[in-house]
C-alpha cells in the first residue's frame, strides 16, 4: 500500500473547509428565514446537527464530483508519483473520512441508497438497487431490473503491493447477484445472468448473458440452454 502524501491530505482539508463553510452559511440563512417567519426553534439541538450533517455530506459530494469533472480519475493503471496518484488519494480520502459513514452505516434504507450511488457517479439502470456496497461506483455500470443482494461486494479497484488500478464492473439488465456475493475488478456480467450467494468473481471473468455462476472462486453452473430447459420444464 503506497503512503499518503501531503499534498492530497491539504486539498482534501481545503475542501473540507470549503464544504463546512457552506454548510454554515446554508444553515445561517434559513435561520434568519426561519426567525423572520417566527419559527426560529426549528433549528435548535438536534434538528440543527442533522441539519449540518446533511448539508455537509451534500456539498461534500457536489465539490467531490467538481472536483473530478475537472481533473478525472481515469480507469487503468496509477503511477507512482503522478497526477493520477494525487488525484486518487483525494478521492479515497473523501470516501474514508466522509461518504463511508453513509455507504457502510448499515443505517440508509436500500432505496435512499440508489440516488447516494448516482449522486457518487455510478451508473444504474431503471429499477435496479444494491442492499450491499459499491466500491468506486465511477467504475461501476448496472443495467435495469438488476439487484445487488445482502451484503454483496462490487470492487473494481485493485490494490496489490505497490500497484494501484481502477478497472470498470460491467452488469447487464435483469441479473441477480445473490448475497454476500463478490465480484473484483474487470468484471462483465451479460443480461439476466445469476450470481450465486458467497461467490467470488475474479478479476477480469466473463459471465455470459443467462448463465449462473457460483463458488469461490466461481464457475461457470448453468448455461443459458440448460437454464432455458429449465424454466420450460417449471412452466
Amino acid at each position: 500500500m503506497r503512503p499518503m502524501r501531503k499534498g492530497p491530505v491539504a486539498a482534501f482539508m481545503a475542501l473540507m473547509c470549503v464544504v463546512c463553510a457552506l454548510a454554515g452559511m446554508t444553515l445561517r440563512a434559513a435561520a434568519a428565514l426561519l426567525a423572520a417567519l417566527s419559527m426560529p426553534s426549528l433549528l435548535n439541538g438536534v434538528a440543527a446537527w442533522l441539519a449540518a450533517t446533511l448539508l455537509i455530506h451534500l456539498y461534500a459530494i457536489m465539490l467531490h464530483r467538481t472536483a473530478l469533472r475537472v481533473i478525472p480519475l481515469r480507469a487503468g493503471q496509477i503511477e507512482s508519483g503522478s497526477l493520477q496518484e494525487c488525484v486518487y488519494q483525494v478521492y479515497i480520502l473523501f470516501y474514508l473520512m466522509v461518504f463511508n459513514t453513509l455507504l457502510r452505516g448499515g443505517w440508509l434504507p436500500i432505496p435512499l441508497l440508489r440516488p447516494l450511488y448516482l449522486a457518487l457517479g455510478a451508473q444504474l439502470g431503471p429499477n435496479t438497487y444494491s442492499s450491499g456496497i459499491i466500491c468506486d461506483p465511477l467504475f461501476v455500470r448496472v443495467g435495469a431490473n438488476t439487484m445487488l443482494g445482502e451484503s454483496s461486494l462490487l470492487v473494481p479497484h485493485v490494490i496489490e503491493g505497490g500497484r494501484l488500478a481502477h478497472f470498470p464492473i460491467v452488469i447487464g439488465d435483469g441479473v441477480t447477484i445473490g448475497a454476500h456475493a463478490v465480484l473484483l475488478s474487470d468484471v462483465t456480467i451479460g443480461d439476466h445472468a445469476i450470481v450465486a450467494a458467497n461467490s467470488v468473481v475474479c478479476k477480469g471473468a466473463r459471465i455470459g448473458a443467462g448463465q449462473v455462476w457460483g463458488g469461490s472462486p466461481a464457475r461457470l453452473l448453468l448455461e443459458k440452454s440448460s437454464t432455458c430447459a429449465v424454466e420450460g420444464r417449471v412452466g
